[in-house]
C-alpha cells in the first residue's frame, strides 16, 4: 500500500483542527497633508461648530448645524477657493428623525483644486408627515454663495421635501405642481401599482 494519502485522507484529517489565521499588519491611516490643511484652516476659524466627517485624497467631508451653514459655506467659497457647487442631494433617516443635506463642492478656478471635492453637510429635523414650506425640514439656502446650487436646491426640495429658506424659486422642478403624496426620495414613499 502506497503512503501516499488521497484526497478524500487528508480532508478528513484537517477536520476539527484550528486553520491558521494570518496576522494583518496594521498600517496607520496617513492623512493627506493638502487635504489636512483645507480641513485644519476651517476647523481653525470655526472651532467646534464643524466637525470633520472624513479627510481622504482628494476628498474632505465636513459637517456643521443649519444655523451655520452660511457662514461655513461663504468662508469655504472666499478662503478655500471652492467656487461652485457640484451637486446637492439629501440622505433621508426616518429612525432619527432627520434628512441630511449634502453639498459636493468644486472649484473651476484654483488649479490644485481641480480634483479636490469638499463635500459640507448638515442635518435638519424630518417631518413624518411632510408639508414642505410649512413645516420644519427648512434650512439656509446656499444660493446666494454658489449660484449653481439653484437647480439642485429645487430637486432637493421636491425629492426629499427640504424647503430653502432665501431660496428665489422654491417650486417643482420635475414633479407635477400639484403633487400630492409624500417626496418620493423619502424612505417611507411607495410606489402604488406595483
Amino acid at each position: 500500500m502506497s503512503s501516499e494519502k488521497t484526497t478524500d485522507e487528508k480532508s478528513i484529517e484537517t477536520v476539527g483542527t484550528k486553520p491558521e489565521v494570518a496576522k494583518k499588519e496594521i498600517i496607520p491611516v496617513i492623512e493627506p497633508k493638502f487635504e489636512k490643511s483645507l480641513a485644519e484652516k476651517v476647523v481653525s476659524k470655526f472651532g467646534t461648530i464643524v466637525t470633520i466627517g472624513f479627510i481622504k485624497p482628494n476628498r474632505i467631508r465636513i459637517n456643521t448645524k443649519k444655523e451655520n451653514i452660511l457662514d461655513v459655506a461663504t468662508f469655504i467659497r472666499d478662503e478655500l477657493n471652492f467656487d461652485h457647487a457640484e451637486s446637492v442631494t439629501g440622505v433621508d433617516y426616518p429612525k432619527s428623525k432627520e434628512i441630511e443635506v449634502v453639498y459636493h463642492l468644486g472649484s473651476y478656478t484654483e488649479p490644485q483644486l481641480a480634483k479636490q471635492v469638499l463635500t459640507l453637510a448638515t442635518r435638519i429635523p424630518r417631518e413624518d408627515i411632510p408639508n414642505p414650506g410649512k413645516d420644519s425640514t427648512r434650512m439656509p439656502s446656499l444660493r446666494d454663495v454658489f449660484y449653481s446650487v439653484e437647480f439642485h436646491e429645487r430637486e432637493c426640495f421636491e425629492m426629499l421635501g427640504v424647503y430653502f429658506e432665501g431660496h428665489p424659486d422654491n417650486r417643482r422642478l420635475l414633479l407635477p405642481e400639484d403633487w400630492a403624496d409624500i417626496p418620493p426620495f423619502r424612505k417611507d414613499f411607495n410606489i402604488k401599482g406595483r
